[in-house]
C-alpha cells in the first residue's frame, strides 16, 4: 500500500511522438507545460525501444551544433556512437552513460553504432537536456563517457529493487557524473509489486520519467510507460509501488533560477547571446569535421 504523504503531485505528462533524425524514433514529455518546475532539466527524449534493421549505413542524427548546456544519454539496448568537433568521440551500450557540455559550442553526431548497425536490433535510449549555469554557458566542451561498470547502485527501501546513482549523492553512493550544478540523477530498477520511497532534496525540483512499467502513487495517482511525473516541493520523500516489472529515471536537480533564452540546439539568456551563437556556428566557431573541410 502507498503511504499518502510525501510530495504532491503537479501533473502527469505524456509526451509526443516524433523522428529525429532518420534513426531515432522519439517519445518526448519535457518540453511542456512544466518546464519551469523541473529546471535544470529542458528535455527529455526517449528513443525506442525500436528494431533496428541490419545495415552498413549506421542511422542516426547527422552533425548539428549546441551550445550552452548539457546532453545526457542513457543507454537501455543496443549502441550508440558519438563523435564531436571538439575531439572527443565514444561508443554506449547497455547501462553506459555519456555526459557531454556543449559549453561555447560544438558540432556533433550520434549514429547507431557500427558493429550493432550491421547486426541489428533493437535500440532504447534517454537522452536528456541540462542548462547550466549564466557562469558556466561558455565553458570549454567537455565529455564524460561513463561506462556500466563505474555506476554504484544502492538496493531500494524495501531491498527488493536497485537504484543505480549517476550524478549527486544517494543513500551514502557518490554517482561518477561530474555536474555544474546540483543533480541527482537516478536509474531505479523495481520488480512487480515493489514498494519504496526516494529520499530527494526537498527544495529540488523532481520528475520522474517511468521509462517501461507502471507505478501508483498517494492520492490513488499512477503514472506508465514513457509518462513523466512532476513533482511539488513540500516533502523530501516521494513514495510509489510498482504495479510490473518497472524502470524509471529520477531527476532531480536544484533549479537555475536565470533568465533562459533558447533557440533550436542553443541555450542561453539573452536573446543578443543567441544572435551571437548563430553567428557563431554559421562562421564555423563551433568546429568542423574533416570530411566538411
Amino acid at each position: 500500500m502507498t503511504p499518502t504523504t510525501g510530495r504532491r503531485i503537479f501533473q502527469v505528462i505524456d509526451g509526443n511522438k516524433k523522428l529525429v533524425g532518420d534513426g531515432f524514433d522519439v517519445t518526448s514529455p519535457m518540453p511542456g507545460p512544466r518546464i519551469r518546475q523541473l529546471s535544470p532539466f529542458l528535455l527529455l527524449d526517449h528513443t525506442g525501444p525500436m528494431l533496428v534493421q541490419p545495415t552498413d549505413s549506421p542511422l542516426g542524427t547527422p552533425p548539428h551544433p549546441h551550445r550552452g548546456f548539457e546532453t545526457v544519454t542513457v543507454v537501455y539496448e543496443g549502441a550508440l556512437a558519438h563523435r564531436d568537433t571538439a575531439g572527443h568521440s565514444g561508443t554506449l551500450g547497455p547501462g553506459d552513460v555519456q555526459w557531454m557540455t556543449a559549453g561555447a559550442g560544438l558540432l556533433h553526431e550520434e549514429r547507431h553504432e557500427r558493429e550493432f548497425a550491421r547486426q541489428g536490433g533493437t535500440l532504447e535510449l534517454l537522452q536528456l537536456w541540462v542548462n547550466v549555469p549564466k557562469k558556466d554557458k561558455l565553458a570549454p566542451p567537455r565529455y564524460q563517457n561513463i561506462r556500466a561498470a563505474a555506476i554504484p547502485g544502492v538496493p531500494t527501501t524495501d531491498g527488493r529493487g536497485r537504484i543505480r546513482v549517476v550524478a549527486g549523492s544517494y543513500e551514502g553512493a557518490a554517482g561518477p557524473a561530474d555536474t555544474f550544478s546540483p543533480i541527482t540523477l537516478l536509474d531505479v530498477h523495481l520488480p512487480e509489486n515493489a514498494a519504496t520511497t526516494l529520499h530527494l532534496p526537498a527544495d529540488f525540483n523532481v520528475g520522474i520519467y517511468v521509462v517501461k512499467g507502471g507505478i501508483t502513487l498517494p492520492g490513488n495517482r499512477s503514472a506508465t510507460t514513457k509518462q513523466l511525473v512532476v513533482f511539488g516541493w513540500d516533502s523530501p520523500d516521494i513514495h510509489l509501488t510498482a504495479t510490473e516489472d518497472t524502470v524509471l529515471l529520477a531527476l532531480a536537480g536544484k533549479p537555475i533560477e536565470e533568465p533562459l533564452a533558447t533557440y533550436g540546439p542553443f541555450v542561453m539568456n539573452t536573446n543578443q547571446e543567441l544572435v551571437q551563437a548563430i553567428a557563431d556556428f554559421e562562421s564555423g566557431g563551433m568546429g568542423r569535421f574533416p570530411e566538411d573541410e
